[in-house]
């Protein structure tokens, strides 16, 4: 049976220490901010892309092309007898996705009789990031590809984003609320809690006054989309914008409602974080549904 690499993208928000670890390789998602250019190879620190982002920079970001797709499975596949597994940002939200499809394509005709196979994870930041660590889990588990692809496919919709932003004027820069709802919502104080719905779109849940009932508004959600997944999750992610006690707020209330205690927390990478801006927590786990 033929060995099989995991590949990713940057936007999964894994440490370079877990990368490094599980000897995954990432495609990178390039990002833009005052007209310097960073990738997952040469990237700016995260504490000092929120504090710019903070001070009125406005950071643009680029999806993978089918070219450099290529480049990554080519670099794989010429130097090892292996097959590919390519778990995607999630379609709804980026063509990087169609692209590596594109990609997977070429390599198989170049490369005959092995696989690359792409699993769109119809997810971001550290949800992609969990269902990579699913996938590496079962993996090191001794499973086989065909094994871990399928439990891919047949679970990914039990994958649950959650999260809230604390600045309405990001979601408005991504199309996502018009400008009056966000001049209104922040005189106001609103706090949006959204999630990613099963064609791993953004979609608004509800609204709250107030940041801690936003926090509060995340479990809430878990406490009724967990289910019968209750006892399955071994491990929670939690990433953020620039904001770790807010998100260890989070992780406490979990602990204390549903008794669940092994916690990954880390920062939203710039990539998601160009869109979704400082304060943002964002709460990742299994459940009967998105």
């Amino acid at each position: 049976m033929r060995n099989f690499i995991i590949t990713t993208d940057s936007t999964a928000d894994l440490s370079p220490e877990y990368v490094e670890k599980h000897q995954l390789r990432i495609m990178s998602l390039p990002y833009t901010i005052d007209g310097t250019t960073y990738t997952w190879e040469n990237p700016m620190p995260v504490k000092e892309f929120y504090d710019k982002m903070r001070n009125g920079s406005l950071p643009t970001t680029s999806q993978v092309n089918p070219q450099e797709a290529s480049a990554l499975f080519d670099d794989i596949l010429k130097e090892q007898d292996v097959d590919i597994l390519h778990i995607a940002f999630s379609s709804g939200m980026s063509g990087s996705c169609s692209n590596c499809h594109l990609a997977a394509a070429e390599m198989e005709e170049k490369y005959p009789g092995r696989r690359v196979v792409i699993v769109d994870s119809l997810a971001a930041t550290l949800g992609e990031g969990l269902f990579v660590h699913k996938a590496v889990t079962m993996k090191e588990a001794g499973k086989s590809f065909d094994e871990t692809v399928s439990w891919l496919e047949e679970n990914k919709l039990h994958l649950v984003h959650n999260f809230t932003v604390d600045d309405l004027f990001h979601l408005h820069r991504g199309g996502r609320l018009s400008k009056t709802a966000a001049v209104l919502g922040t005189m106001i104080n609103l706090k949006p809690v959204l999630h990613v719905d099963d064609e791993g779109h953004l979609v608004m849940l509800s609204k709250v006054r107030g940041r801690k009932k936003s926090l509060i508004g995340l479990v809430d959600c878990m406490e009724k989309q967990i289910g019968s997944w209750k006892d399955k999750n071994d491990v929670v992610f939690i990433s953020h914008g620039d904001c770790e006690q807010d998100a260890r707020f989070v992780a406490d209330l979990i602990k204390e409602r549903l008794g669940l205690e092994s916690f990954v927390i880390d920062y939203i990478g710039p990539t998601i974080g160009a869109h979704s801006g400082p304060g943002t927590v964002a709460l990742f786990y299994m459940g009967d549904y998105r």
